[in-house]
Order: C-alpha cells, then sequence, then structure tokens
C-alpha cells in the first residue's frame, strides 16, 4: 500500500540518456529511506512557493529504496532545466507518492494501456510490477512514438510479450502520412483494430489531451462506460 505523500530527500546515484531528449534518473532514498509507492503515481518537486514540476516513478514498487523517474526534457522550462543538470551525488528533494493513475488488481476487467511517447512512463511502472508478480491475466499494450528512438521501453515490452503469452505489445510508428502521423489519428486506428469487443475491459490512457479525447470517444462509441477509461494527461 502506498504511503501518504511526504517530503522526501533522494540522491542521484545514475542519469542515463534514453533518447535525445527523455532522460532517467536513478534516486537512493535517504528520508525515508524507503518509499512505498503504487505503481503510476508520481512525484512533485518545488521550484518556489507555488511552483512544482512533476514527474512519474518509471520504476516499480518492488524496489521502494531506489526510484527511477523519467522525463522529455524538450519544453525546455524550468522543470526541463532541473532535469538536464542533474548530476551522480546531487541531492534532491520531492513530495510524493501522488496521483490516482493506479491499477487494482482486484478489478478483474482486463486492462488495454494505451500510451503517446513519455506518457509510457507511468504504464511501464504498472506493467512492470503486474508481470513481475505473476499477473497471468490478459492485457494489452499499444505505444505510439514518433520514432523508433522515441519507443524508450520498446525492448523492456518486446521481452515481457515473448515471456508471457497474456501480453500484446503494439507498438506504433509516426509515418510520413496516412492516420498514423500522429498520436492521435495512430492510436485510434490500433485501438479499433486490436479491441474488436470491450466487454469486460478497462482502459488506462496516458498522453496528450488530443489522443486521449481521440482514443477515449473510440472505445465509448463501442459501448465502454466513459467511467471504464483512466486518464493521465501529460501535456
Amino acid at each position: 500500500m502506498a504511503d501518504k505523500p511526504r517530503e522526501c530527500r533522494a540522491r542521484v546515484i545514475a542519469v542515463r540518456r534514453l533518447a535525445a531528449e527523455i532522460l532517467e534518473a536513478d534516486l537512493l532514498m535517504l528520508e525515508p529511506l524507503e518509499l512505498a509507492f503504487a505503481a503510476g503515481q508520481w512525484v512533485s518537486v518545488p521550484f518556489g512557493p507555488k511552483t512544482v514540476r512533476v514527474y512519474s516513478i518509471a520504476s516499480t514498487p518492488q524496489s521502494p529504496k531506489l526510484l527511477t523517474l523519467c522525463a522529455d526534457v524538450a519544453p525546455g522550462g524550468i522543470g526541463s532545466t532541473w532535469f538536464r543538470a542533474l548530476a551522480v551525488g546531487d541531492e534532491v528533494r520531492f513530495k510524493g507518492p501522488q496521483g490516482g493513475f493506479v491499477f487494482t488488481r482486484a478489478d478483474p476487467r482486463r486492462p488495454l494501456f494505451v500510451a503517446e511517447e513519455i506518457g509510457i512512463v507511468p504504464v511501464r511502472s504498472i506493467v512492470g510490477e503486474l508481470y513481475a508478480t505473476g499477473f497471468g491475466r490478459p492485457a494489452t499494450l499499444a505505444y505510439w512514438a514518433r520514432d523508433p528512438g522515441w519507443l524508450v521501453y520498446d525492448a523492456e515490452f518486446l521481452s515481457f510479450a515473448r515471456r508471457h503469452p497474456s501480453f500484446a505489445y503494439h507498438p506504433v510508428m509516426a509515418s510520413a502520412t496516412g492516420p498514423w502521423q500522429d498520436a492521435a489519428g495512430g492510436l485510434a486506428e490500433v485501438v479499433d483494430r486490436i479491441v474488436p469487443d470491450v466487454d469486460g475491459l478497462v482502459a488506462y490512457v496516458c498522453g496528450g489531451e488530443r489522443m486521449i479525447h481521440r482514443v477515449r470517444d473510440l472505445l465509448v462509441a463501442k459501448g465502454l462506460d466513459r467511467k471504464a477509461v483512466r486518464w493521465e494527461k501529460f501535456w
């Protein structure tokens, strides 16, 4: 069970560049020494009395002493500048865990995960935990990116699909023309194809607002209850 949000301290022990504008940082917890969280949650970093930036946790709850954060630093704002400057040995302060974009294992419905570029981060945590803890039910992931380099966890999901036949993975890359040129069209087309029946389905959709609306409207048009579409807007 996740802790209530609290002020935390951690030390950066590794920084990795996953793509040209996507960075990953490993944080070793200092206070508390472990942070219980639910897969899919995030932490908030303060940049002033009323200014914070939030970062989804990419790692799984199985490693409460070590959190991995992942961010798209292309926007170039205050949060991007901070994330770009992270170096091994830095101490960081944040508040967490927070957020309700979490999967309930007691939910008997089959999960559909839909993610656009950096929106994959909370989904990676959820899927990673499910298959690390013996989740044997069917689950599906559709993951869009502008080019192969932005499918930052592609190899990991391909490995999940090979090792777990119940996990169906559908990477979607933009094309110069046609409906896949953006996430809204590309993911809507793929979801339409891979979800012929919404009976017993629950959807988790994460990314840009336009994509979220397009995919949600498609699933609702197929007969899915709007409340069965969980979403987290990154932009």
